[in-house]
């Protein structure tokens, strides 16, 4: 199926914007470089134009919180067959990769501010996973893909080969220009999250954009605060936070308190940070969050932070008007995927969300 994108202008009237053809492959490459979150999900670049033992040379290698490796592949125009086959290429040397080689690519990168670990930590919040390159994802970032290109993709998506395609838009608005981007098929279409390496067929499909994130208030905590400042948070240890902290920018997050029930949704407009280091945007005014007059103590007596993330609400309520149905997700992990379409259908339809806003543009 054909994939278009568009976007307007809503003045009195909605105008369409004017689609760009990208100046150039490199240009693109240096944008992705320069902000990896763009491609849907945080990523740490750590090679450009990573050559191969088989004389090719890979556009863009990156990792993820997860410790998996992404072949970037770019095509400024239209995707031939063959582009396909020279990504199956370079998983087939990037799967040998190992913990050490990983690191000595990250060591060879000329834009790495530091060691491996360090920069890990700066982009996930976290230290590194022992296991590394456990999977490997291969994305073809082009315009657009050709009807037989299409069908080898989903084809080998079916059995379980992780290569996918992310298409972008260049749009012209005036002296503006903006980036659109969308995925051929939904991430887990793709075979490469279960650790079996089989796709999994048990899960409902998910929208790309809408997160689950539990918010439990308690002395450390407050939600009239979140709701005031806007923001989500949770901490106390690696395990309490490290979901939270992997939420990407523009994500759509259903805050819900436990054993009460949803409360707010709202975009995602920042970076997770720790309790002494958040900035929030409150009455368009750049505060530290540390000195916002605050109801929750954001500390916890083991010494490990608290994690905030910005938020944009599009609705909040207070805690004894939350929103809760008998068979409604609900889950110990401090963010995770919303899928269940009992949920959204809920959610939906109490919060307001119109119907071309229920997924990613």
């Amino acid at each position: 199926m054909p994939v278009e994108m568009a976007l307007w202008r809503v003045e009195s009237k909605p105008v369409r914007l004017q689609s760009l053809g990208m100046p150039t492959e490199e240009r693109l490459e240096e944008l992705i470089e320069q902000d990896p979150g763009i491609l849907g999900e945080r990523l740490l670049i750590i090679g450009r134009q990573v050559r191969t033992d088989f004389g090719g040379r890979i556009d863009l290698l990156a990792i993820d919180g997860d410790g998996n490796l992404h072949v970037l592949e770019l095509k400024k125009d239209r995707t031939p067959r063959d582009v396909v086959a020279q990504a199956l290429d370079y998983g087939l040397w990037v799967k040998n990769l190992s913990n050490d080689d990983v690191r000595r690519l990250f060591g060879e990168y000329g834009k790495s501010q530091g060691s491996f670990d360090e920069m890990y930590e700066l982009t996930f919040g976290f230290a590194p996973p022992e296991d590394i390159n456990s999977t490997h994802h291969l994305t073809v970032i082009a315009a657009e893909v050709d009807a037989a290109t299409e069908r080898i993709v989903e084809y080998l998506a079916a059995y379980a080969v992780p290569v996918n395609v992310l298409f972008f838009r260049y749009f012209e608005d005036g002296d503006r220009r903006y980036l659109a981007r969308t995925l051929l098929l939904d991430q887990e279409q793709t075979g490469a999250t279960p650790a079996s390496g089989t796709a999994s067929k048990t899960k409902e499909p998910w929208n790309g954009t809408d997160w689950y994130v539990s918010f439990g208030e308690q002395p450390s905590r407050s939600w009239a605060d979140a709701t005031r400042y806007g923001f989500v948070s949770a901490g106390g240890g690696d395990w309490f936070s490290r979901t939270l902290r992997n939420l990407p920018v523009g994500a759509r997050v259903f805050a819900c308190i436990p054993k009460a029930g949803y409360v707010g949704v709202g975009r995602v407009t920042g970076q997770a940070a720790p309790y002494g280091e958040a900035v929030l945007t409150v009455d368009g005014t750049k505060q530290r969050f540390a000195e916002l007059p605050l109801s929750g103590t954001y500390t916890h007596e083991n010494g490990e932070p608290e994690w905030v993330v910005p938020v944009q609400w599009i609705a909040t309520r207070p805690r004894d008007r939350a929103l809760w149905r008998p068979g409604m997700f609900a889950y110990q992990n401090s963010a995770a995927r919303l899928r269940n379409k009992f949920t959204l259908d809920q959610l939906y339809a109490e919060f307001g969300i119109d119907a071309q806003d229920r997924t990613e543009s």
